[in-house]
């Protein structure tokens, strides 16, 4: 946020806060004790809401940090075309990005990217590419790359953002969450749980905690048919959770615990925290309630546990929203319990 001297009526000098674009109003969000959700006694959850971002996601972090940095050390060229690819909040993110620079950006997405997302991104003035051509796993893994990979050749000042491999994908959190976390939190907390895709989030504010909170055991909610630590592959039908390859980025050494969640029980906790709290978040911040439960009847007391909240849930209104999918996400979950899948 930038601060603008402004001369009033009085020729007394008034200081302004005004934002010079919408990427000066990211960060700062708030936490909140989900003393409603989880009863508990002595057993304290704070959530830190991301998903109160302009762009709706933890991800306008990341996009704000890893373009400006590129713009400052000259590897992203002004005008340049950023190519990436997302299906959800860091595709957004970075059409956001690219409108304030004066940036191209082509986003390349999979078939199983929401309706909702595809609009935003068209509407920001993102190019959509949709690989529809599914690779020899039967998945979108490698298909989105090998595009990726093409339109940075043939296209002039190309840039791939690539945050799976990004260092300052994890900086822009550590520098960002993790240091207001370190800032709003007097008392340590025992465990900081958040979501994993590619990892670059719960790794920044780990590595930030850590240096004020040494003790912190850092807990990663993955998704089942995830292989980011190693699970088998799967289907997953909730964007931005999970992941199908291992990022880069990831240091499993730095990550205390695991616990894995299904379609359907990430819906049930996005359901169950809007009708406790009345918070409308997405699929990965189901997912998180989903955890603590399971992690809970465990935890010590006294206990305190962080956990990052991503995104907002108007873009899972047709997922985890949707009492059809839920229905067909529950069906699938028996046919594979029962060998039918």
């Amino acid at each position: 946020m930038s601060a603008d001297v402004a001369v009033g009526p009085t020729g007394e000098d008034a200081r302004e806060a005004v934002c010079e674009s919408v990427f000066g109003c990211v960060g700062n969000t708030p936490i909140v004790a989900l003393r409603r959700l989880f009863r508990e006694s002595g057993r304290e959850v704070l959530a830190k809401l991301e998903l109160m971002n302009p762009g709706g996601s933890m991800k306008d972090r990341s996009a704000r940090y890893i373009v400006a940095a590129g713009l400052a050390d000259g590897s992203i060229r002004p005008h340049s075309t950023l190519v990436e690819s997302s299906s959800g909040n860091f595709g957004i993110a970075l059409a956001m990005a690219a409108r304030v620079n004066d940036l191209r950006f082509v986003c390349v997405i999979d078939p199983k990217t929401t309706s909702a997302n595809v609009a935003i991104l068209r509407r920001l003035g993102a190019t959509v590419e949709m690989v529809t051509q599914p690779d020899e796993s039967g998945g979108y893994l490698h298909t989105p790359i090998a595009r990726v990979n093409e339109l940075v050749a043939m296209t002039p000042d190309a840039v791939w953002i690539n945050q799976y491999a990004n260092d300052r994908n994890w900086q822009a959190y550590y520098y960002g969450t993790g240091a207001e976390l370190a800032t709003q939190l007097v008392r340590s907390p025992e465990c900081l749980i958040a979501p994993v895709s590619t990892t670059g989030c719960i790794l920044g504010c780990a590595r930030r905690l850590r240096e004020r909170f040494p003790n912190l055991r850092v807990i990663a909610v993955d998704a089942v048919g995830s292989v980011i630590f190693g699970g088998s592959p799967g289907r997953r039908e909730i964007p931005g959770l999970g992941s199908s390859r291992v990022p880069e980025l990831c240091c499993p050494d730095e990550i205390d615990d695991v616990v894995y969640v299904d379609d359907v029980e990430a819906a049930y906790g996005c359901r169950e925290l809007l009708a406790s709290e009345g918070i409308f978040a997405g699929g990965s911040s189901g997912a998180v309630v989903a955890a603590i439960r399971k992690l809970m009847p465990a935890l010590p007391q006294p206990s305190r546990m962080v956990a990052i909240f991503p995104d907002r849930g108007d873009r899972y209104l047709d997922v985890v929203y949707d009492d059809d999918w839920l229905a067909a996400a529950r069906q699938r979950r028996n046919q594979i319990d029962t060998g039918r899948e």
